[in-house]
Protein backbone atom coordinates (compact mmCIF):
# COMPACT_ATOMS: atom_id res chain seq x y z
CA UNK A 1 0.00 0.00 0.00
CA UNK A 2 2.72 2.61 0.49
CA UNK A 3 4.19 1.83 -2.73
CA UNK A 4 0.84 3.17 -4.40
CA UNK A 5 0.60 5.78 -1.98
CA UNK A 6 4.33 7.17 -2.75
CA UNK A 7 3.66 7.02 -6.43
CA UNK A 8 0.43 8.47 -6.43
CA UNK A 9 0.90 11.38 -4.30
CA UNK A 10 4.43 12.33 -6.20
CA UNK A 11 2.74 12.36 -9.79
CA UNK A 12 0.02 14.36 -8.54
CA UNK A 13 2.54 16.79 -6.91
CA UNK A 14 4.45 16.64 -10.43
CA UNK A 15 1.50 17.17 -12.71
CA UNK A 16 0.99 20.04 -10.34
CA UNK A 17 3.89 21.61 -10.19
CA UNK A 18 4.12 24.23 -12.78
CA UNK A 19 7.03 26.90 -12.97
CA UNK A 20 9.90 24.41 -11.48
CA UNK A 21 11.25 22.86 -8.47
CA UNK A 22 10.71 25.83 -5.97
CA UNK A 23 7.26 25.66 -6.58
CA UNK A 24 6.77 22.26 -6.22
CA UNK A 25 8.41 22.53 -2.17
CA UNK A 26 5.02 23.40 -1.09
CA UNK A 27 3.20 20.68 -2.64
CA UNK A 28 5.91 18.21 -1.26
CA UNK A 29 5.74 19.60 2.00
CA UNK A 30 2.11 19.50 2.34
CA UNK A 31 1.99 15.36 1.04
CA UNK A 32 4.81 14.68 3.02
CA UNK A 33 3.32 15.94 6.06
CA UNK A 34 -0.27 14.54 5.64
CA UNK A 35 1.03 11.13 5.21
CA UNK A 36 3.59 11.50 8.39
CA UNK A 37 6.54 10.44 6.11
CA UNK A 38 9.05 12.99 7.50
CA UNK A 39 8.89 15.59 10.64
CA UNK A 40 8.79 19.43 9.28
CA UNK A 41 12.02 19.75 10.43
CA UNK A 42 13.59 16.74 8.58
CA UNK A 43 11.77 18.18 5.01
CA UNK A 44 14.02 21.23 5.54
CA UNK A 45 16.78 19.77 5.92
CA UNK A 46 16.62 17.17 3.13
CA UNK A 47 15.09 20.19 0.90
CA UNK A 48 18.59 22.10 1.49
CA UNK A 49 20.56 18.75 0.81
CA UNK A 50 19.07 18.53 -2.12
CA UNK A 51 19.36 22.03 -3.30
CA UNK A 52 23.03 21.12 -2.79
CA UNK A 53 23.59 17.95 -4.26
CA UNK A 54 24.05 17.41 -8.39
CA UNK A 55 20.16 17.09 -10.35
CA UNK A 56 16.55 18.50 -9.43
CA UNK A 57 15.37 18.39 -6.17
CA UNK A 58 11.55 17.12 -7.06
CA UNK A 59 13.58 14.04 -7.74
CA UNK A 60 16.14 14.31 -4.97
CA UNK A 61 13.51 15.15 -2.67
CA UNK A 62 11.30 12.17 -4.08
CA UNK A 63 13.69 9.27 -3.78
CA UNK A 64 15.18 10.38 -0.52
CA UNK A 65 11.36 10.34 0.83
CA UNK A 66 11.02 7.23 -1.07
CA UNK A 67 13.98 5.87 0.79
CA UNK A 68 12.94 6.51 4.05
CA UNK A 69 9.46 5.11 3.65
CA UNK A 70 10.19 1.58 1.29
CA UNK A 71 13.68 1.09 0.87
CA UNK A 72 15.23 1.10 -3.15
CA UNK A 73 11.48 -0.06 -4.59
CA UNK A 74 10.07 2.91 -2.85
CA UNK A 75 12.65 5.38 -3.80
CA UNK A 76 12.37 4.31 -7.31
CA UNK A 77 8.36 4.52 -7.87
CA UNK A 78 8.87 7.85 -6.03
CA UNK A 79 11.50 8.78 -8.70
CA UNK A 80 9.36 7.58 -11.43
CA UNK A 81 6.36 9.41 -10.21
CA UNK A 82 8.05 12.46 -10.05
CA UNK A 83 10.10 12.46 -13.95
CA UNK A 84 6.95 10.23 -15.55
CA UNK A 85 4.77 13.81 -16.07
CA UNK A 86 7.48 15.91 -17.68
CA UNK A 87 8.96 13.09 -19.84
CA UNK A 88 5.39 12.12 -21.16
CA UNK A 89 5.10 15.74 -22.20
CA UNK A 90 8.66 16.29 -23.98
CA UNK A 91 8.28 13.01 -25.54
CA UNK A 92 4.31 14.69 -26.87
CA UNK A 93 6.36 18.21 -27.80
CA UNK A 94 9.01 16.24 -29.31
CA UNK A 95 6.56 14.78 -31.74
CA UNK A 96 4.75 17.87 -32.54
CA UNK A 97 7.42 19.90 -32.91
CA UNK A 98 9.56 17.03 -35.33
CA UNK A 99 6.33 17.04 -37.46
CA UNK A 100 6.34 20.85 -37.85
CA UNK A 101 9.90 21.88 -37.37
CA UNK A 102 10.19 22.76 -41.45
CA UNK A 103 7.32 24.79 -40.56
CA UNK A 104 8.00 29.09 -41.65
CA UNK A 105 6.21 29.76 -38.84
CA UNK A 106 7.88 27.78 -36.27
CA UNK A 107 11.13 28.19 -37.43
CA UNK A 108 10.56 32.09 -37.46
CA UNK A 109 9.12 31.42 -33.51
CA UNK A 110 12.50 29.57 -32.57
CA UNK A 111 14.63 32.24 -34.35
CA UNK A 112 12.62 35.40 -32.40
CA UNK A 113 13.41 32.87 -28.69
CA UNK A 114 17.49 32.71 -29.74
CA UNK A 115 17.94 36.42 -28.98
CA UNK A 116 15.46 36.74 -25.82
CA UNK A 117 17.42 33.27 -24.62
CA UNK A 118 20.56 34.50 -24.66
CA UNK A 119 19.52 38.25 -23.32
CA UNK A 120 18.19 36.09 -20.25
CA UNK A 121 21.36 34.26 -19.62
CA UNK A 122 23.37 38.03 -20.43
CA UNK A 123 21.31 39.69 -18.04
CA UNK A 124 21.39 36.62 -15.14
CA UNK A 125 25.28 37.26 -15.90
CA UNK A 126 25.98 40.69 -15.53
CA UNK A 127 23.58 40.47 -12.73
CA UNK A 128 25.39 37.75 -10.85
CA UNK A 129 28.80 39.70 -11.57
CA UNK A 130 27.67 42.95 -10.44
CA UNK A 131 26.15 41.79 -7.63
CA UNK A 132 29.13 39.23 -6.40
CA UNK A 133 31.61 41.81 -7.10
CA UNK A 134 29.75 45.12 -5.37
CA UNK A 135 28.37 42.63 -2.62
CA UNK A 136 25.28 43.80 -0.68
CA UNK A 137 23.42 46.59 -2.24
CA UNK A 138 23.87 48.45 1.32
CA UNK A 139 27.30 48.65 1.77
CA UNK A 140 28.22 49.40 -1.90
CA UNK A 141 31.86 47.91 -1.15
CA UNK A 142 33.70 46.20 -4.09
CA UNK A 143 35.07 43.00 -3.09
CA UNK A 144 37.96 42.96 -4.81
CA UNK A 145 38.86 38.66 -4.52
CA UNK A 146 35.66 38.83 -6.21
CA UNK A 147 36.68 41.25 -9.06
CA UNK A 148 40.56 39.53 -9.33
CA UNK A 149 38.82 35.74 -9.94
CA UNK A 150 36.47 37.17 -12.16
CA UNK A 151 39.26 38.85 -14.55
CA UNK A 152 41.48 35.93 -13.93
CA UNK A 153 38.70 33.74 -15.61
CA UNK A 154 37.99 35.98 -18.37
CA UNK A 155 41.91 36.10 -19.33
CA UNK A 156 42.18 32.44 -18.71
CA UNK A 157 39.03 31.79 -20.99
CA UNK A 158 40.01 34.40 -23.47
CA UNK A 159 43.80 32.85 -23.63
CA UNK A 160 42.54 29.62 -24.44
CA UNK A 161 40.38 30.78 -27.66
CA UNK A 162 43.01 32.93 -28.80
CA UNK A 163 46.02 31.11 -27.77
CA UNK A 164 44.80 27.55 -28.55
CA UNK A 165 42.09 28.17 -30.55
CA UNK A 166 39.45 26.36 -28.71
CA UNK A 167 37.15 26.98 -25.82
CA UNK A 168 37.61 25.82 -22.41
CA UNK A 169 34.82 22.99 -21.64
CA UNK A 170 32.43 23.85 -19.07
CA UNK A 171 33.56 21.39 -16.92
CA UNK A 172 37.13 22.49 -16.89
CA UNK A 173 36.17 26.12 -16.17
CA UNK A 174 34.06 24.87 -13.08
CA UNK A 175 37.30 22.94 -11.92
CA UNK A 176 39.26 26.16 -12.53
CA UNK A 177 36.62 28.07 -10.73
CA UNK A 178 36.88 25.97 -7.76
CA UNK A 179 40.86 25.91 -7.64
CA UNK A 180 41.04 29.71 -8.21
CA UNK A 181 38.38 30.49 -5.57
CA UNK A 182 39.68 28.16 -3.01
CA UNK A 183 42.77 29.65 -3.77
CA UNK A 184 41.46 33.33 -3.96
CA UNK A 185 39.13 32.76 -0.62
CA UNK A 186 41.42 30.70 1.48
Amino acid sequence: MIYLELFWNFLRVSCFAFGGAYSAIPLIRDVVLSHGWLTDETLTYMIAVSESTPGPIMVNLATYVGSSQAGFFGAVLATLAVILPSFVIILLAMVVLKTMIDNIYVQAVLEGLKPCIIGIILATGIYMCINNCLGQAQNFSIDWQAVILLALLLALTAGAKFLAKKKLSPIMLILISAFLGTIIYH
